[in-house]
């Protein structure tokens, strides 16, 4: 009779299980990337898509500067920031060592000793193991793959944004340089033209006031030489920052060695943007948010543990079932989920953002780097024809053909041309290299 009874019992138990298994399908799911009807024209309409991608050109590769090699890898090795980045993911890495030792059933050990004319020693070993009968623990471990995975783009975020900025900062270094060139030639130059002023008016030809102007714009430019060498050497501080280094001097080259990439692939969107450590950031968000909403919906299902008790004293061993229903919890069990899927919404909404905004800084940069090369051609000529006008007024106000108005206006046009020039070619260099990151690359 007795036997019947437990048969029964079991009969109903497992056909209980069955039908909550069956029920709880939705939780044994694994995530699967959305596919958006945005992904396909994420570039916009100004270049057509490649199989290519520059994207996916090494660093050491993309840049040709030995100088700049050995900055970038100083900094891969030295950067705080980077250093953060890895202990991150061996923060996750330890995290989802746990979840996976979750699935193994746990040990521990109470040891005790009593004397009463002999000892008594007893050597109790408890173990429990829970089932993973409805997903809990599965989804615990995807989420915190996720999380692994997330840590590791992070790592690769954090590398690609500080190759781009090491690279950034040193052109713009190499600029400043440039700069400091030109003001050093246009000081010698409105040095001599302050000495010529001064020999017109001994010869009657100027008067006090044309020397004065011609010495208030060669003091002006001496002050320039002064704020250009300020900003070279707090630029090199910030390099110096990034490598994780005191301030020191920067082994550096020159702007005119940048070899720029005559075309630029961007790739298919779908797959170059599916490589850029923000997007996959977002993607595994998701994928968290995904496995933790699977979580909120396996705790409404009973939770089974099976636990042992093996005594050395009695040589007694026992194995307990317990299978709880979360009856009296459907309240804020309800609620948890509700919370886990609106977080999901909102990293799926957060996904979609993000591929979007990925898209327009590629099409931001093109545009950039397409203007700077266009006006390169026309500074190029514009400068030619300014240094002809330098000296042709020049010429002129030797003879006393011109007014130094006239000097001092094509000379100052020609200084600003010249900076202009100087800085339309970083503009070009830096939406380059914005670009380069903006399809991926860095790796």
């Amino acid at each position: 009779m007795n036997k019947i009874i437990i048969c029964k019992i079991h009969r109903t138990i497992v056909s209980c299980i069955f039908i909550l298994t069956m029920g709880s399908c939705g939780i044994y799911e694994t995530f699967q990337t959305p596919r958006y009807d945005i992904t396909d024209k994420a570039y916009g309409d100004i270049i057509s898509p490649d199989t290519a991608s520059t994207g996916n050109i090494h660093w050491q590769t993309f840049f040709q500067d030995e100088k700049l090699h050995a900055l970038i890898e100083t900094a891969l090795k030295n950067n705080a920031d980077m250093q953060n980045a890895i202990l991150k993911i061996q923060a996750a890495q330890a995290s989802l060592k746990a979840s996976k030792l979750a699935f193994l059933p746990s040990f521990n050990v109470s040891p005790s000793a009593d004397f009463d004319g002999s000892w008594d020693v007893q050597l109790p070993v408890n173990a429990s193991w829970e089932v993973d009968l409805f997903g809990n623990l599965r989804n615990a471990k995807k989420r915190k793959q996720a999380a692994y995975l997330q840590s590791g783009a992070y790592m690769q975020a954090v590398r690609s944004q500080l190759i781009a900025t090491v690279a950034s900062t040193y052109y713009t270094l190499l600029s400043l340089d440039a700069q400091y060139k030109i003001y050093e030639v246009t000081e010698q130059s409105w040095k001599q033209n302050v000495e010529v002023t001064r020999r017109l008016m001994k010869a009657g030809k100027y008067n006090a006031a044309s020397l004065s102007q011609t010495e208030a714009n060669y003091y002006n430019v001496c002050n320039n030489l002064i704020d250009i060498q300020q900003e070279i050497q707090q630029t090199e501080n910030q390099l110096c920052a990034l490598l994780g280094e005191t301030p020191h001097p920067i082994e550096r080259g020159e702007l005119a060695d940048w070899l720029a990439p005559e075309v630029i692939h961007v790739g298919v969107p779908l797959h170059v943007l599916s490589n850029r450590p923000d997007v996959k950031q977002a993607e595994y968000t998701l994928a968290q948010a995904f496995y933790a909403t699977n979580e909120a919906r396996a705790a409404f299902y009973p939770a089974l543990t099976i636990s042992g008790n093996y005594e050395f004293r009695h040589s007694l061993y026992d194995i307990v079932g317990s299978l709880v229903q979360p009856l009296f919890q459907r309240g804020t069990l309800k609620a948890n989920l509700d919370i886990a899927k609106a977080e999901q919404k909102e990293a799926d909404i957060s996904f979609r953002q993000t591929i979007i905004e990925a898209g327009i800084e590629v099409n931001d940069a093109l545009v950039a780097v397409k203007s700077a090369r266009e006006k390169a051609e026309n500074y190029s000529k514009q400068v030619k024809h300014l240094q002809d006008a330098v000296k042709s007024t020049q010429l002129l106000m030797k003879h006393g053909s011109t007014t130094y108005l006239e000097v001092l206006t094509a000379q100052q046009t020609l200084l600003e041309a010249q900076v202009n020039q100087v800085t339309n070619h970083l503009t070009e260099i830096s939406n380059t290299i914005t670009l380069y990151q903006a399809l991926g690359g860095g790796r």
